[in-house]
């Protein structure tokens, strides 16, 4: 378990790039051990180039961003996948193989994120099931599951390697309004066992029915609700 006091995630005057555009300019930061921070903003507003620059997917041109014990403006690409290991990433669209069961969708990403021992690869998988609340899914086809099944198995798959933070883009965006709020509550179960999360989100409900941390990207600029007077109107 790690006791230090560190911020889990850490972006100093970090400027966001999709293409070669920039989108967010000036972004400072952090997000600490244990905390539940919401990302809003209007779609083209730079939440998603931010996320993906978190988890490496687009380089980080500008600034500094320290996350998990990762320095992303010196990190190499063979370093990425021991990166991805202390993240955990949700999609909003799945991302499972289809032609696979849920068992070897995670058995997939934790042979490539290093594990070898066939015994502790099924006891983890069955404990991330049971955490999900799919432990009887393991020999399912993702077509057989709903969508907030679905859902449930990319959460599953995300918490593989006990990441210290997940970032999660839209987790509840193509899900009916009760199943979204199941998943929103694994989420908080997730973060009360220690997990930090920053969520992107355009459920309104979530925003006005839980008082979290609340980054807003706008105009060009990211908001903190903590220096700022963030709102999240029915017009973003």
């Amino acid at each position: 378990m790690d006791f230090t006091t560190e911020p889990v995630l850490q972006v100093t005057n970090a400027t966001i790039f999709q293409g070669m555009d920039p989108v967010l300019t000036d972004v400072d930061f952090s997000v600490e051990q244990h905390e539940f921070v919401f990302l809003i903003g209007r779609t083209g507003s730079g939440k998603s180039s931010l996320l993906k620059t978190l988890y490496a997917d687009l380089a980080l041109k500008s600034g500094k961003v320290e996350i998990a014990g990762f320095d992303l403006t010196q990190i190499k690409t063979k370093e990425i996948p021991f990166l991805r290991r202390k993240i955990g990433i949700v999609f909003q669209d799945f991302q499972l193989f289809s032609d696979r069961t849920v068992a070897e969708n995670l058995n997939f990403v934790m042979k490539a994120t290093g594990w070898k021992d066939s015994s502790k690869i099924k006891a983890r998988m069955a404990e991330v099931l049971l955490l999900v609340g799919l432990n009887n899914a393991a020999s399912k086809m993702p077509h057989q599951l709903s969508g907030g099944e679905q859902q449930r198995v990319v959460i599953a798959r995300a918490l593989l390697n006990e990441p210290s933070i997940l970032l999660a883009d839209e987790p509840t965006g193509n899900l009916d309004p009760d199943v979204a709020d199941g998943i929103f509550k694994l989420f908080q179960e997730i973060n009360k066992k220690g997990t930090s999360i920053l969520m992107a989100t355009h459920n309104h409900e979530l925003l006005r029915k839980y008082p979290y941390r609340v980054l807003k990207c706008e105009n060009g600029k990211l908001l903190d609700s903590k220096t700022h007077d963030v709102s999240f109107g029915s017009t973003y």
